[in-house]
């Protein structure tokens, strides 16, 4: 494979790693990258290691949905809007149904739908000082927080969204319940090797049978109901004349001073200059 190539596939005795490839592009997830996402996680069913990882090349994990792509168009409209978007809940759901565990490692940053990635995947490790955002100008709704409640509760959820480019760090990913674990970035893929020897000492069968035991208690408690609907709602919302009015103004001005209107302080920052003050 040529550097070039949006998504490699790397086999180890444990773990098969899907691993982005445009870091000259953060890593941005392109048409391109997402169908050769699907298809290398398709193979790993029945090829490759027992279990299953994602990393990236480069400085961050994923910078989100390459904006150049993003966000649909009224010429596109809704319907062809809410189809791609399902697309790539569809493609999240394939992790949470591959038949084996799905490890994600996030070091850099980890913005907009790959945040949303993470949440479907069995296992999920950060950096330290990995950042976990939201999209940084408000054009779309309730496509990514949804699918945090579960993990984090609704009230985190909500105060993840509700701030334009919010973030929190690796640590807090851990705390609010989004990771399993939280460590110095150079100890990301270790760790998640030594987790993927581990857990390959199980039979397959047995895996496949404890993961999917673990699912239906989870998609019994909503887990599954509460993505069907967030694809139709962020087509909607990319329509509505606030936001077009927002999209224009990228298009018009560039994105830098649109991106500063919105711009502010963390729920991290909030939270670090709370504790200061105290």
């Amino acid at each position: 494979m040529t550097a070039t190539t949006p998504i490699l596939v790397e086999h180890g005795p444990a773990i098969s790693w899907i691993v982005f490839n445009r870091p000259d592009q953060a890593n941005a997830l392109s048409a391109e990258m997402l169908d050769a996402f699907s298809a290398a996680l398709d193979m790993l069913k029945t090829g490759g290691a027992p279990v299953v990882g994602i990393r990236a090349n480069g400085r961050g994990f994923c910078s989100g949905a390459d904006l150049g792509k993003y966000g649909g168009t009224a010429a596109e409209g809704p319907a062809a809007d809410a189809a791609r978007l399902q697309r790539n809940v569809d493609r999240w759901l394939a992790m949470w149904d591959h038949p084996k565990p799905v490890i994600a490692a996030v070091h850099g940053y980890c913005m907009g739908i790959a945040a949303q990635l993470c949440v479907f995947a069995d296992i999920t490790l950060v950096a330290h000082d990995a950042r976990i955002g939201e999209p940084g100008l408000p054009i779309g709704g309730g496509y990514i927080a949804p699918t945090w409640t579960a993990l984090v509760g609704p009230k985190r959820a909500k105060e993840f969204a509700f701030l334009p480019g919010n973030w929190i760090d690796g640590r807090t990913a851990v705390s609010w319940g989004w990771a399993n674990h939280s460590m110095p970035a150079g100890r990301l893929i270790p760790a998640a090797e030594t987790l993927a020897a581990r857990i390959a000492q199980v039979p397959p069968a047995v895996l496949r049978a404890k993961k999917a035991a673990i699912n239906r208690a989870a998609e019994a408690q909503g887990w599954r109901l509460a993505t069907a609907g967030i694809a139709e709602t962020d087509a909607l919302l990319h329509l509505e004349p606030e936001v077009l009015r927002i999209r224009a103004r990228a298009a018009a001005e560039g994105l830098k001073p649109v991106l500063a209107q919105f711009a502010g302080p963390s729920s991290n920052e909030i939270a670090q200059d709370a504790n200061r003050n105290d």
